[in-house]
């Protein structure tokens, strides 16, 4: 497979690191809709892959070389995104207040306060894991760290390349 990737020019490189974050968004969006709502670090992830999107599409149009550094360094804030959301779910290190189970207390509120109002979406909380593989601990997350790595790697082999 590496020789595969050695062999390819800087723009198919560029759009393979591309259509890798076309395909992590739309995973997220599919597991969306099969009913697994994101937390907000998980929203956090997605906007550097829909980043190094339009970073792709920008370095199809123009061949502007700096969008290849570019793209790497939004893969890389986004495979930190991934890695720090997966330590918070397995319980590695704390993770926002606004958004773990050690969050704000909810003593003073009534019960009515508590009732989900009609439409309300559903709380999800980033220390909770709601799926992994196979029981094997990788999250989604972690799959977003483990992937973004590999789309790091692919972008800087884009800008190595000749021109």
């Amino acid at each position: 497979m590496m020789s595969l990737i050695s062999r390819l020019c800087a723009l198919q490189t560029a759009l393979l690191a591309t259509l890798g974050s076309l395909s992590v968004l739309l995973g997220a969006f599919v597991f969306q809709a099969m009913g697994y709502a994101p937390c907000p670090m998980c929203l956090w992830q997605r906007w550097p892959h829909a980043i190094a999107i339009v970073l792709g599409a920008l370095f199809l149009a123009t061949r502007l070389r700096l969008l290849l550094v570019l793209g790497a360094l939004v893969m890389l804030v986004s495979s930190g995104l991934g890695l720090f959301h997966a330590g918070v779910e397995q319980g590695w290190w704390p993770g926002p207040s606004s958004c773990t189970s050690s969050g704000p207390s909810l003593s003073g509120l009534s019960g009515m306060d508590l009732l989900p109002s009609a439409g309300a979406a559903k709380l999800v909380l980033c220390d909770e894991i709601v799926w992994d593989t196979w029981g094997l601990g990788i999250t989604m997350a972690g799959w977003n760290f483990l992937f973004s790595l590999v789309f790091v790697a692919l972008w800087i082999m884009a800008w190595k390349k000749p021109r």
